[in-house]
C-alpha cells in the first residue's frame, strides 16, 4: 500500500521535531525522528512510503500537494505541533479534499484528540501516543478494507462524533525496529538537519524511549512514551553506529535524542564498551542528567562521546523540587566537575517561570550557571505544552497569556514567552533571560577560554563563528 509521511510546511527552517518547536535562533533544525521511525516501522512491513519533509525540503503547500497528487497514496500522516496546529489541521483538510485517508500524530493531538479533531472537518482522525503500531493497524484494516474504528490507539471522527478506540500498548522490543538512519539516507536531506551540540552532519537516533523521571515541563514523557523506560540493546545500538560510519560517509556524528542516556547508567557503559570494543570511530553526542558518575562519563569520553545536554534548570533547590527534577544543585556541581575532569563538553540548559519563580531565585539561577561554566549556554523562559503537568499547573494558576497556539512563537517564528507567575510578567522573564545570555558570553574569563580552545580546533573555530553570528543577530537585542 502506497502511504505519504508529511511533516507540513508552516514557517521557513520550522524545526518540528525537537521538545520545543520553533524557528531557532541558532538555525537548528532537528529530523522528523518520530515520524522517520515510522516510516522504517511501515516499510519494513511491505509499504511504499512517500516521506515529505517540507521544511528541510523547502516545500510549499501547493508543492506538497502536488506531490501527494501524483503519488496517490491511500494513506497521508501529517505530523503537528503546538504552535503550528491549525496550519497543519488546515493542511490536513486540503489533502483530506482529494478524497485521501489523513491521520495526524504528534504530542499536540496525543494531548487533546477531541479538540485537534474540532479544528478541522474533513481529516480522519488522529494518533494518541507513539506512532507505529497504531499507524500500521491503520494500514492494515486499510488495506483489508476493514474500518479503522477495530485499531488500537487512535481518536476517530465519524458521523455520531468522536470513537475514541482504546490506546495502543507501547512498543517493547525497539530492536525490531529498522534503522532510523537508513530512513534519513534513503528520503532526507542529511545535510540539512543540525544541531550545534554535534558535529556536522550528524544523525539524530534514539536508543531508548520513556523516562523514569517526572519534570512537570517535559512532553515527549507525558504525551507519547510514558515514563516506563524501554531500551535497545547495546548490541543494534552500536550495529547502527557502525552502519552510519559504513554507509553515510559525510556524516560525521550521531546524535542520541534519548530524554536522557542515563536512565540505566550500566547499559550506558555497555554501549561505549560495545563502541571500544569495536573500535567504532564516531564522535557522540546526547541528553544527560545531571547525576552521571565520573568513571561512566570518562568510559562514554573514551569511546567518543564530544558534547552532553543537560538540564540543570535552576540555581534554586525550592524550585528544583516544585518541576519534579528530583535532583540538587550539589549533585549537579559535582557532575559538572566530573565532566571536566573526563573532558566532556557540556551544554547547560536554564529554565525560569516555574511555578513559584521569584526574582530571587532567578538570580541563584544565574549565579549558578556562572559558577557551573558549561561550555554553552541557553537561558529561556519555560514552554508549556497540552499534556504537561507544567500546562495544567499555569492553566489552573491563570498564568498562560496567549489567547492562540500560534502565540507560542513570535511572528518570525522564535520561541515566544506564554506564560507568567504570580510575581513575574513574560516581560520580566524574557529581560532575564537576554540578561543572563550577555552576562555568561561576555564575561572575560569565558572569552579568553573560547579563544584558547579554537587554536588549533577547526571543529570548535566553526562552532564559535557560528555562535557569533547568532550572537550578533540575537543576543545584543532584547526579545
Amino acid at each position: 500500500m502506497r502511504i505519504t509521511a508529511l511533516n507540513p510546511p508552516f514557517l521557513p527552517g520550522y524545526s518540528r521535531g525537537q521538545r520545543s518547536p520553533a524557528v531557532t535562533r541558532s538555525g537548528c533544525l532537528y529530523y522528523p525522528i518520530w515520524l522517520s521511525y515510522a516510516v522504517a516501522a511501515l516499510e519494513q512491513a511491505g509499504h511504499e512510503v512517500q516521506f515529505i519533509d517540507a521544511p528541510a525540503m523547502d516545500m510549499s503547500s501547493s508543492q506538497v500537494l502536488e506531490r501527494i497528487r501524483d503519488f496517490a497514496p491511500s494513506l497521508v500522516v501529517v505530523e503537528t505541533s503546538t504552535p503550528s496546529i491549525a496550519s497543519d489541521v488546515k493542511i490536513a483538510d486540503d489533502i483530506a479534499s482529494k478524497g485521501l485517508t489523513v491521520l495526524l500524530v504528534g504530542t499536540h493531538p496525543s494531548a487533546l484528540p477531541a479538540a485537534t479533531i474540532a479544528l478541522g472537518s474533513l481529516f480522519r482522525g488522529v494518533v494518541a501516543g507513539e506512532y507505529e503500531k497504531p499507524l500500521l493497524g491503520a494500514a492494515e484494516a486499510i488495506s483489508e478494507n476493514m474500518p479503522l474504528e477495530i485499531v488500537p490507539g487512535l481518536v476517530l471522527r465519524n458521523e455520531g462524533g468522536i470513537v475514541d478506540t482504546p490506546r495502543a500498548e507501547p512498543l517493547e522490543d525497539l530492536d525490531s525496529l529498522p534503522f532510523v538512519s537508513e530512513v534519513y539516507a534513503r528520503h532526507l536531506p542529511v545535510r540539512r538537519y543540525s544541531n550545534p551540540n554535534a558535529l556536522h552532519p550528524q544523525v539524530m537516533i534514539m536508543g531508548g524511549r520513556g523516562c523514569p523521571n517526572h519534570c512537570t515541563f517535559c512532553v515527549f514523557p507525558q504525551t507519547l512514551t510514558g515514563h516506563v523506560f524501554r531500551a535497545r540493546s547495546p548490541v543494534n545500538i552500536v550495529d547502527e553506529v557502525e552502519w552510519v560510519a559504513k554507509n553515510m560517509p559525510e556524516v560525521r556524528a550521531v546524535f542520541f535524542e534519548d530524554d536522557t542516556m542515563t536512565a540505566d547508567r550500566e547499559r550506558l557503559a555497555a554501549i561505549a564498551r560495545e563502541m571500544i570494543q569495536r573500535r567504532v570511530s564516531m564522535s557522540w553526542s546526547c541528553n544527560m542528567r545531571a547525576d552521571m558518575d565520573f568513571d561512566t562519563l570518562l568510559l562514554c569520553r573514551k569511546a567518543g562521546l564530544r558534547t552532553v545536554c543537560v538540564g540543570f534548570e535552576s540555581g534554586s533547590d525550592r524550585i528544583l523540587a516544585a518541576m519534579g527534577k528530583n535532583l540538587t544543585t550539589a549533585r549537579m556541581r559535582r557532575f559538572a566537575s566530573d565532566c571536566r575532569r573526563a573532558r566532556v563538553r557540556v551544554h547547560g540548559c536554564f529554565m525560569v517561570g516555574t511555578r513559584g519563580e521569584t526574582r530571587a531565585t532567578m538570580e541563584e539561577t544565574l549565579s549558578f550557571a556562572l559558577e557551573l561554566n558549561p561550555d554553552t549556554a541557553q537561558f529561556y523562559p519555560l514552554m508549556v505544552y497540552p499534556g504537561t503537568m507544567a500546562y495544567r499547573f499555569a492553566c489552573e494558576d491563570g498564568c498562560i497569556v496567549p489567547a492562540s497556539f500560534r502565540d507560542w512563537l513570535k511572528p518570525d517564528g522564535t520561541h515566544n514567552c506564554v506564560v507568567r507567575t504570580v510575581d513575574l510578567s513574560p516581560e520580566d522573564l524574557v529581560d532575564f533571560c537576554d540578561r543572563a545570555r550577555r552576562k555568561f558570553y561576555l564575561r572575560p574569563r569565558y572569552l579568553l577560554g573560547k579563544f584558547m580552545r579554537t587554536v588549533g580546533d577547526r571543529d570548535e573555530r566553526r562552532s564559535v563563528l557560528l555562535a557569533f553570528r547568532t550572537f550578533r543577530r540575537h543576543m545584543l537585542r532584547r526579545g
